[in-house]
């Protein structure tokens, strides 16, 4: 049960690490819609999970715990409603990349 979850769960940030690097040069490549929406949702679930290992590792006590989670996930949710909105509104992830690049 809880060691094939954690197997899982493993392979997943693994999966999602290899996504990012492939997704680093089809920004570049292939900058659109598709790229900067499946940025966004990576990103969003890698830095989810980095920082519930930070909880996991630095945070005790059962209340703050639940305190430290409940505050990852409406960060995580904002954060993923930010970059879709930002890729909706405005230029999007790939472009505003672009942009810093040019300066």
């Amino acid at each position: 049960g809880g060691s094939k979850a954690a197997s899982l769960h493993w392979t997943g940030e693994r999966a999602v690490s290899a996504l990012l690097l492939g997704l680093l040069p089809a920004a570049y490549l292939c900058p659109g819609p598709a790229v900067d929406y499946s940025l966004a949702a990576a990103l969003t679930l890698h830095g989810h999970w980095g920082l519930g290992q930070v909880i996991t590792d630095y945070v005790h006590g059962e209340t703050p715990i639940k305190v430290a989670n409940t505050g990852l996930y409406l960060l995580s949710a904002l954060t993923f409603a930010g970059l879709c909105h930002f890729n909706y509104r405005d230029v999007g992830i790939c472009k505003a990349v672009a942009m810093l690049w040019s300066l």
